[in-house]
């Protein structure tokens, strides 16, 4: 694979000591190509998200080493895990991760915000970004008054806002409703295909895998 975007190599995870030692993941290596779909899948526990924070710089690895983007993840600091968090990588969790007393729109101005980007430039970015998930008519709602579909594309767009290359989704279809989680993951897919973006998305919906260009399996911490 030329020009991978993400490496994972020999990667391991851990938790505690001696007999209590927990093997979170194991050893677990694999690359992912810019423009690309990766969907891990595996049973809760299975190790999906600690493999995605790993990836995410949110953890470091027991083991092993993680680049993404020719950034070694596992050997930055704190300053340089945090540059590469808000230029490179999007996050987008299960549970939304809105602020609830801002509107739409501010919950996706948030990290144009953090990188000092103009009022006017804000103010365009962001509405260019909830039309691009279907929400340019809900600018102005706060996240109580959307539906859990709507919250999900409003994180979508708030992890599009610095445009990064890479999209870490975990689990982001978990409480939706199958039919609205079936949504979320073709707007995933739409906007692999047109931004040529690499999107790395957990998930154990199976009904989702065949949105994927590839599909890892985690088993008790290994690729299956």
């Amino acid at each position: 694979m030329s020009d991978p975007l993400i490496e994972v190599d020999g990667v391991g995870r851990d938790y505690g000591t001696g007999d209590r030692t927990v093997h979170a993941v194991r050893e677990v290596s694999f690359e992912a190509a810019r423009g690309e779909l990766v969907a891990v899948r595996g049973r809760s526990g299975a190790g999906k998200t600690t493999l995605l924070n790993m990836i995410g710089g949110l953890d470091r690895p027991t083991r092993g080493v993680v680049r993404v983007a020719g950034v070694d993840v596992t050997s930055a600091n704190e300053a340089q895990l945090l540059d590469l968090r808000r230029s490179t990588i999007g996050f987008v969790f299960q549970s939304f991760g809105l602020i609830p007393i801002l509107s739409a729109a501010e919950n996706v101005s948030v990290p144009l915000r953090l990188n000092r980007r103009p009022a006017a430039e804000r103010e365009e970015r962001v509405q260019l970004l909830l039309e691009l998930v279907g929400l340019g008519g809900q600018a102005a709602q706060r996240p109580g008054e959307l539906s859990g579909g709507q919250q999900q594309r409003v994180a979508v767009a708030r992890a599009l806002a610095n445009d990064p290359p890479l999209l870490i989704a975990d689990e982001p279809t978990g409480q939706l409703d199958s039919e609205t989680g079936r949504s979320i993951m073709d707007l995933l897919r739409a906007l692999v295909d047109a931004r040529g973006m690499t999107a790395l998305v957990a998930t154990h919906d199976p009904s989702l895998i065949d949105r994927a260009d590839r599909v890892l399996t985690l088993r008790d911490g290994r690729l299956a």
